[in-house]
């Protein structure tokens, strides 16, 4: 007979499984108990890097904020801006952040096309990059940036499939976790979908961006700036101290003393914005001497043009170069292009300089330059030889037919007449050799061999403009303002607001400057060297300049040659000086002639320039009267 003792202990079979059951409970509690201890302890021994978690979140809450300094602008005389910084913005994507979903409203909003924007994003997701720069310089008023905007905010449903594990009871799960039994899991996939807004993966970053209004035609004096936003050459480089400001830096240390917690930010440099600097350029002006010099300079082929207009009391109203680039278009960049020949080019001037020879002579008696007074050409002096060419004006011509058409051997009879240290005193006096101090990083002051050094040959040479000098074109310039201020010449003047030296350099007598005036009006007439400059309506005075080029030390054997003009307007009391410089002009023609003259002169290709540029000038300058003339 077979007893069972379960059926006589009432409530036995109640309490089945109670131990396994225990035994589980007190697992858990074990485990939740271990998990616990190990997370306290591990945080209040972290140690990264030798350092303990509360230094770690000290140095995380102490960190350098910057202020970036905005650059100033760059103006004209009217206040016309030349060079400003525009505030922009730049789009960076996260392409590990970008589901697929988000791709066709992404392109739409940046305005690119989708299959584009795509393939860029899986290229940079193969290699796992987080950064992918897809849009820079954009405005503050472009279409784009508001679609970003509105595109961040909005939701997107994404839906991801996981696998996961498949439900088991939790029973089995306690049993497995017991070792009790073993109840194999299988995986499934399973759809997750949620509203997502596309957030981290598009980014907007504030950017800067130089920008410069009047594009090409004042690159080589303006310069630009390079990546860093820093001053490359021209004013930009010059003035860098002053246009770029100085960052705001303060320290963010996290305070933790008695019952309060804070920020304390500590001042390390203060923020200052760049200052605007005004030139005494007039934009106007500046435009129609780019426009003629460019236009010259391909239409007679040259290798280069540059031109400089002053007003009387000596502040610079242009100067302007070519060939230059664009410097809004950061693809093109030639260093030759941002050359400011003006000033940094020393050249022999050739003929411009025979008025200061009769100056001198005027002015110490040595001539009357009246219409009875005829100077000798008819002997041969040094290497300057009297011949057909030479004598077809005559055996003897006045000052005013030297000057009108730039008579050489007339110019050197003049100059035996003076003495090689009076000579040298009054080019010394002019300015050449002496620094501006206009873009001192890049001026070439030229020389001016001291006359003991000299035979007669420099003194000769010196006569009309080669020799033991050369000069940059600016000097020279500056030489012709003793034309407008009766015999002185004030200094130059680029930058406004800026102190300078007022004081006039007396060289000339007042009617002595007056008289040769009166005779430079001839050159610019139809009978003169430089017919070309003649403006109807208006008195015109100036003088061409042919020079040969050196090139390595020696001058060209083909013939290269720089030409130039030198004219003010009015005759009396100017108001405009302009000098005018063409490299190498290889294709000009005759006033009046279609045929294509085979030598290229200061009269037949700088004289155009002076031409084209001041019928703007004076037909917009209502101050200066149209002669009757």
């Amino acid at each position: 007979m077979n007893f069972s003792f379960t059926k006589n202990l009432p409530g036995l079979e109640k309490v089945q499984g109670y131990w396994r059951r225990q035994g589980f409970v007190k697992f858990v509690f074990v485990a939740l108990f271990g998990v616990f201890s190990y997370q306290a302890i591990s945080i209040s021994n972290a140690n990264h890097a030798g350092e303990s978690i509360q230094d770690r979140a000290r140095n995380q809450a102490n960190k350098i904020q910057t202020s970036t300094a905005r650059r100033g602008d760059i103006l004209d005389r009217h206040g016309n801006i030349l060079a400003s910084s525009r505030l922009l913005k730049r789009v960076i994507l996260d392409p590990m952040l970008i589901h697929p979903d988000f791709i066709p409203g992404l392109a739409k909003a940046l305005n690119m096309d989708e299959d584009k924007l795509s393939t860029l994003l899986a290229k940079k997701r193969v290699i796992k990059s987080r950064y992918l720069p897809i849009k820079k310089n954009i405005t503050l008023t472009d279409p784009i940036l508001k679609n970003l905007i509105a595109f961040k905010k909005q939701r997107v449903k994404i839906c991801i499939e996981k696998m996961i594990d498949a439900e088991i009871s939790l029973i089995d799960k306690a049993l497995n976790a017991l070792h009790l039994q073993s109840v194999k899991t299988e995986k499934i996939k399973q759809p997750r979908c949620s509203k997502k807004r596309i957030g981290q993966g598009v980014v907007l970053k504030q950017d800067t961006q130089r920008y410069y209004p009047k594009s090409a035609s004042m690159a080589p004096l303006l310069g630009r700036v390079n990546a860093e936003n820093k001053g490359g050459s021209g004013i930009e480089a010059e003035f860098e101290s002053v246009l770029a400001g100085v960052d705001g830096k303060s320290h963010l240390n996290f305070s933790n003393t008695g019952k309060k917690a804070y920020f304390n930010p500590q001042l390390k440099t203060h923020l200052s914005h760049g200052q605007d600097i005004e030139l005494t350029i007039d934009t106007d002006i500046q435009y129609h001497a780019y426009a003629a010099i460019k236009k010259s300079v391909l239409k007679h082929e040259a290798n280069s043009g540059s031109a400089i207009i002053l007003s009387a009391n000596g502040e610079i109203l242009a100067m302007v170069n070519y060939p230059a680039d664009d410097p809004n278009d950061k693809s093109l960049y030639n260093p030759s292009h941002y050359r400011n020949r003006v000033l940094s080019d020393k050249v022999e001037p050739g003929s411009t300089m025979k008025p200061f020879t009769m100056l001198l002579a005027l002015d110490q008696g040595k001539i009357s330059a009246e219409d009875d007074e005829l100077i000798d050409v008819s002997k041969s002096i040094g290497h300057l030889k009297t011949n057909q060419e030479v004598r077809k004006y005559g055996d003897a011509i006045t000052v005013k037919k030297i000057l009108q058409k730039s008579h050489n051997l007339g110019t050197v009879n003049v100059s035996e007449r003076l003495k090689k240290e009076d000579m040298y005193n009054t080019w010394y006096k002019l300015g050449f050799s002496h620094p501006l101090g206009l873009i001192p990083s890049i001026e070439n002051s030229g020389s001016l061999r001291h006359y003991s050094s000299w035979g007669m040959m420099d003194k000769r040479a010196l006569s009309f403009g080669y020799g033991p000098m050369n000069t940059n074109l600016a000097q020279l310039a500056r030489a012709y303002l003793v034309f407008a201020n009766q015999g002185a010449m004030p200094n130059l003047k680029l930058v406004k607001n800026m102190v300078y030296d007022e004081e006039k350099v007396q060289i000339f007598k007042p009617e002595s400057t007056d008289k040769i005036a009166e005779l430079l009006d001839s050159v610019a007439s139809n009978d003169g060297s430089g017919y070309w400059s003649n403006i109807k309506g208006y008195n015109i005075a100036g003088k061409t300049g042919t020079a040969e080029m050196s090139i390595n030390g020696a001058y060209d054997k083909n013939g290269a040659q720089r030409t130039f003009f030198a004219g003010f307007v009015p005759v009396k009391t100017p108001k405009y000086i302009m000098l005018v410089r063409l490299d190498h002009p290889k294709k000009c023609f005759s006033k009046g002639k279609v045929k294509l003259k085979r030598n290229c002169q200061g009269s037949n290709s700088a004289a155009i320039v002076f031409n084209e540029t001041m019928r703007h000038v004076l037909t917009n300058d209502k101050s200066i009267r149209i002669s009757l003339k």
